[in-house]
C-alpha cells in the first residue's frame, strides 16, 4: 500500500474552520486511504489538544520535539492495530 499523498491536504488560510478543513481535505484522498487520513487528523487532533491542556491546566511548557515524538509514538501504535498503512 502507498503512503498517504497529504500535500493536496494542507490547510489553506481562507479555511473558517477545523471541520470544514477535514471535510474538504478528506475529499481529495483516496478513498481506499481516507480510513489512514482520518486517523492521523483524529491522532493529530487529539495530541495537540492533550498539549494545550497540559500548557493551560498544569503550567507546561509547548515543546514542538516532544509532541512530533509523541505523535510518531501514537501513529506507530495506531499502524499496529491496522488503523493506518
Amino acid at each position: 500500500m502507498s503512503p498517504l499523498s497529504l500535500q493536496t491536504c494542507v490547510p489553506s488560510q481562507h479555511a473558517t474552520s477545523f471541520a470544514e478543513w477535514w471535510r474538504k481535505s478528506v475529499k481529495r484522498v483516496q478513498k481506499d486511504k481516507r480510513k489512514g487520513f482520518n486517523s492521523l487528523v483524529v491522532t493529530g487532533a487529539w495530541l495537540l489538544w492533550k498539549c494545550r491542556n497540559s500548557c493551560v491546566c498544569e503550567g507546561a511548557n509547548p515543546c514542538l520535539a516532544e509532541l512530533l515524538r509523541n505523535f510518531r509514538d501514537e501513529q506507530h501504535l495506531w499502524s499496529m492495530a491496522g488503523a493506518l498503512p
